[in-house]
């Protein structure tokens, strides 16, 4: 595979400190989300406008109205439309957005309709590929729309396990979308998918911190959710991410 020295490296951050450590690191963008324990929705206005002002990366919001899967209902849209107009007035540099049909097939009314409220800001279609009844002829549909990039993990939970769908999207795609692997990549794997010929790499260089909370009442739970402490806070690793960063321009420099 011919080497893709255009490579950027995204993270995917869902606090203000983790787009720090990003910045630091050297990443090129991020992906911002919120609700890291549904996989990512759509960000605050107050964190999106610290994240802009005092960050040099791009930025590229989570359009997600919720957590599960990827159909939604008209009053959904309806929030995602809306939601889209806000974060361009914001000033971000991108959107991260999916939708499914029932049957598994793109949402293709809905990312028209987002795409026509955007105009040309660059959008990603997020891992709702990986989950639909046929990813290249999802990734057909998205080149028609005029999509930038899509993030995948190959239709597997870790992108290292899906590589193998991953390099076939990126054969098929022929350079007319921009292909990024992302689920579990770090910086032990990240030159696997550098040799498929990706376009760029995703991960979330995750690491948990303790609370500062000292007093902790026991038997109570807000969130209530089984296995999910309320005294770790998640957290983009800055070292993980430059070790990633320097991997991927010691692999173009060789």
């Amino acid at each position: 595979m011919k080497k893709n020295p255009g490579v950027s490296v995204e993270v995917c951050t869902y606090s203000f400190i983790s787009c720090l450590a990003a910045d630091h690191a050297g990443a090129n963008r991020v992906e911002l989300c919120a609700s890291p324990w549904e996989g990512g929705t759509t960000p605050s206005a107050g964190l999106v406008n610290q994240v802009l002002s005092q960050t040099n990366m791009e930025v590229h919001a989570m359009l997600r109205p919720r957590g599960g899967d990827f159909c939604y209902d008209s009053y959904e849209k309806d929030t995602m439309e809306a939601e889209a107009i806000a974060l361009i007035e914001s000033g971000v540099h991108g959107l991260v957005l999916g939708a499914l049909l029932p049957n598994g097939e793109i949402d293709y009314a809905l990312m028209e309709r987002i795409r026509r409220a955007v105009g040309s800001l660059p959008c990603t279609f997020h891992r709702a590929i990986d989950v639909s009844k046929n990813p290249l002829s999802v990734m057909e549909a998205l080149i028609s729309l005029g999509f930038t990039r899509i993030l995948t993990s190959g239709q597997r939970d870790k992108a290292i396990d899906g590589i193998l769908n991953i390099a076939q999207m990126v054969d098929a795609s022929n350079s007319r979308i921009e292909i990024m692997a992302g689920s579990g990549v770090h910086p032990d794997n990240c030159l696997e998918f550098l040799q498929i010929g990706v376009d760029a790499i995703h991960l979330s260089a995750r690491a948990m911190k303790d609370s500062q909370m000292e007093y902790r009442r026991p038997h109570i739970s807000m969130g209530g959710v089984p296995g999910i402490s309320e005294f770790e806070m998640m957290y983009a690793n800055e070292d993980i991410i430059r070790q990633t960063v320097n991997k991927v321009s010691e692999f173009y420099a060789s």
